[in-house]
């Protein structure tokens, strides 16, 4: 599934802020705005997922929620 952004920002779901240089300067060519979940003040979930995707998706989807932005995380 393909899906475009907005103009809002991209919330990276990180309190790494080495991690989330990274990713803005991959996105930067797109126009894509990022902010860290910890830049928002978000908690960082707790990582049950088995996998490195499960937590993943974990942390991505708790930062969209309390955010109320599209977010993407990595593990």
């Amino acid at each position: 599934m393909t899906r475009r952004l907005g103009p809002e920002p991209l919330v990276i779901a990180t309190h790494n802020a080495g991690k989330l240089k990274e990713i803005q300067a991959l996105l930067d060519p797109y126009g894509v705005k990022c902010l860290s979940a910890g830049s928002l003040g978000l908690p960082e979930p707790e990582e049950t997922g088995e996998t490195l995707v499960a937590n993943a998706l974990l942390k991505a989807r708790a930062a969209a929620q309390a955010a109320q932005l599209p977010a993407m995380a990595d593990d």
